[in-house]
Formats: structure tokens, sequence, C-alpha cells
């Protein structure tokens, strides 16, 4: 058996059978002073969880996008009480494809390989690893995650599973939707001068050759960290099929290892990339 799925078949059950969920408590309203930031904890009783946690920013006009992409632009087309007295809302959105809480495709940086609209619902749902590299990204906002932070996981909580979505947790997500502090530079459409985390080709490699994750995501705005010109690690995910998450929230609420995630991006036929609500699942 190539994958471990029975926490997966158990989320996907619930998540059907709507009687197996029962939320406690509302949702909470973002930290007092973080008005981006993601929805706090929820609890709920789900068989072998105790509670979720949102991992998405929510849109707007701060959203963090790559500094040559398009901006999210939301508009109200119709607000209000309409002719025939009833309360009536309508607005139109648009925006790139890679900005925000979002996902890369595959066909990102890999010729040839999956668009958004035929990733697997299998491969969007599994357990998640969440590798802590924040020291090291303190002392340096350039660091990249080595081979050896992997090791000495491993060290502590076992083999990486197949199947796996690993999360990089550099700490980032503190600056967030700060552009110059997020980004290293908040100069529009320049990207010569970005400083902020990222995970090496070698990690990179390690992680699709060795542990056959599913997916890679990270709380900066690239998995690439970034002085990249090449952007090698998004090269070698997407050739191997791995799509990746960017911007990911609140990845200090996640243990290192036994929470579940499901991460759902807007279906986008042909997509290169779009955004995603990801939702992690706490033991």
């Amino acid at each position: 058996m190539s994958r471990i799925r029975n926490n997966v078949d158990l989320i996907v059950g619930a998540l059907l059978l709507g009687s197996a969920l029962w939320l406690v408590g509302a949702r909470h309203a973002a930290q007092p002073g973080h008005a981006h930031a993601a929805t706090q904890t929820s609890k709920l009783i789900l068989p072998g969880q105790t509670a979720m946690v949102d991992l998405t920013y929510a849109f707007d006009e701060r959203t963090v996008y790559w500094p040559t992409a398009q901006a999210f632009r939301w508009e109200k087309e119709s607000w209000g009480v309409a002719a025939g007295g009833y309360w009536y809302t309508a607005a139109r959105y648009a925006a790139s494809e890679h900005g925000g809480t979002h996902l890369d495709s595959p066909i990102h940086f890999g010729q040839g390989k999956t668009t958004v609209d035929e990733i697997s619902l299998e491969r969007l749902m599994g357990p998640a690893v969440v590798l802590d590299i924040r020291d090291a990204c303190a002392q340096d906002r350039d660091y990249q995650l080595q081979v050896e932070d992997i090791a000495r996981w491993e060290k502590q909580h076992g083999g990486i599973p197949a199947g796996s979505i690993v999360l990089v947790h550099t700490g980032w997500g503190k600056f967030w939707p700060e552009l110059k502090a997020y980004l290293g530079d908040d100069t529009p459409g320049e990207t010569k001068n970005l400083h902020f985390p990222g995970i090496s080709p070698e990690a990179a490699e390690f992680l699709v050759t060795q542990r056959g994750i599913d997916g890679v995501g990270i709380d900066t705005a690239s998995l690439d960290h970034g002085p990249s010109r090449e952007f090698r690690a998004h090269q070698i995910f997407g050739g191997a099929n791995v799509y990746g998450l960017e911007n990911v929230a609140q990845l200090d609420k996640l243990p290192p290892t036994g929470a579940m995630l499901l991460a759902l991006p807007m279906k986008i036929k042909g997509g290169t990339g779009a955004p995603v609500r990801i939702v992690a699942f706490l033991p």
C-alpha cells in the first residue's frame, strides 16, 4: 500500500455527511489589530479530530501579489434595495492566478504537466507535515529549507509519509500584508530586490524523489526564495507533478505532524494556478 489514506477517507466521509460534524462555536473574528488575518481556530466534534484551522487569507485590495501580476480587484455592481423592494447585491472581481493564498498547478513550471482542474481530489487532501525553520529565517531572510532541516525533523518525528502535504513554516506570516516587510521590496513591477525565505533545490529534489509527497506549501510569496532567478524549486516540483501552496496563513496553529489538510482551489480549466481555500483538521 503506497499511500496512507485512512484519515483522508474519514475527512471525506465527514464532509459528505453533515451529521458527522457538529460546530461547537461560531467562527472567531480575526485577531485584534490583524484585519487581514485568517479565521481563528474553530471547534468541532469529529471522530479523530478536535478542531479545524483556516489557513487562508481573505482577498481584498491589500492582498499580496507577485510584483508583476495583476492585483485583486473587487467592485460592486448592485448593492441595495432593488426596484422590486427586495435586498439585492452582486459584485465582480478580477485578479492574477498567482496571488494571495493560492495553488500553483504543476504546469506553472512543468511543461505538459497537470493543470488546476486536472489535480485529483485525492491529491488535494492528506496528512500535513510542518517543517519549522523560523529560527534560521530570523537570522537570514533569504534562507532556504535544506535537506539537513528535513533530516532533523525526521529524527524527531519519523519519516515523512508518501502522499503527505509538506508545509514550510518560515514565520513570514507575521509580516502579512505589509508589502515591503513581506516581500523585502515594495517597488511596483520590480522583482530584482525581493528577499524572503524559500525551499532549496536540493530539499525540493529530496522531497519529490525520496519522499513522494503530493503537495508542498509555504507561508511566503514563493516556493523559491526571494533572490531566485531560475526558480529551481518550482521547476523540480512542477516537473514531478507536485503542486504548490503559497502565502499559507496561520502555520503557527498547526502541530509538526498529525493534522490533515484539505486544499480546494477554484477549478479553472487549464489553470496554471488559482485561489485556494485551505483547511487543516487538527488531531
